[in-house]
């Protein structure tokens, strides 16, 4: 899928603002009638919740220019 190992979410209110909209979106598309978005963006947001708040280590940047 996609890496979310980035450093672009070490402040922990990103990754958790991440899964907070994920889930909530797949909340606003069951109570809209559509079950297969909502399975997506639930799924998209329980596996992103794995990803960034249970097993997340910080990532260092290492921006690197090749002079």
């Amino acid at each position: 899928m996609f890496d979310l190992r980035y450093p672009f979410f070490n402040p922990a209110w990103r990754r958790v603002l991440t899964v907070v909209l994920a889930l909530g979106w797949a909340l606003v598309e069951l109570l809209t009638g559509s079950p297969g978005w909502a399975m997506m963006f639930g799924a998209v947001g329980l596996w992103a919740g794995y990803v960034l708040l249970l097993t997340w280590t910080p990532v260092d940047d290492e921006r690197t220019s090749d002079d």
